[in-house]
């Protein structure tokens, strides 16, 4: 696998560098305290923590949902608001972003991606966490109707709506010949 990072350089890992690292990531949401039903919220580019969360939160019985970060402030809190995240995840090239929403009462861990520089104080280092993890973790059996990804509306007529997607819904289907 392969991500272009800030800096335009390239970082490369295995898939079996990505399998342990999405583990190392539910082993420390797990110690913070998310658990099945949770909703932990990305504020990323596309790069490979923004694919561990994306694996790591819905294997792990959470609900991810991503803010897109094309949106104005005021939607992006909206939708923050709405979807009662516990943990954010943000990249700290968009921090200038994240600090426009308030945040919320429901989030209580932000989690800081250091693709620009340090994690803010009152945060926890996205790699700090992972190094601190094992690269397993016991991946629990989900009712494939559970919700593993929340989706929102453009909201062209009215306020953005949340959309919740279950696990069956990421799984290929067979298709009729």
């Amino acid at each position: 696998m392969v991500s272009r990072l800030p800096d335009k350089s390239l970082h490369r890992q295995t898939y079996a560098d990505f399998a342990a690292r999405t583990a190392r990531l539910a082993n420390a949401l797990k110690k913070l305290g998310v658990g099945p039903g949770d909703r932990v919220a990305t504020l990323c580019w596309n790069h490979r923590q923004h694919l561990e969360a994306y694996f790591a939160v819905p294997m792990m019985g959470a609900v991810v949902h991503t803010l897109n970060i094309r949106l104005p402030p005021s939607e992006l809190l909206y939708i923050a608001l709405n979807a009662e995240a516990s943990v954010l995840i943000g990249a700290r090239s968009l921090w200038k972003l994240y600090e426009a929403l308030p945040g919320g009462p429901s989030v209580r861990h932000v989690i800081v991606v250091p693709d620009a520089g340090p994690a803010p104080e009152g945060t926890h280092d996205y790699e700090a966490l992972l190094a601190a993890e094992r690269d397993e973790y016991e991946w629990p059996a989900l009712d494939e109707n559970a919700a593993a990804m929340l989706c929102y509306t453009s909201g062209t007529t009215g306020n953005r709506q949340g959309r919740a997607a279950p696990h069956r819904s990421t799984v290929p289907r067979d298709r009729p010949p």
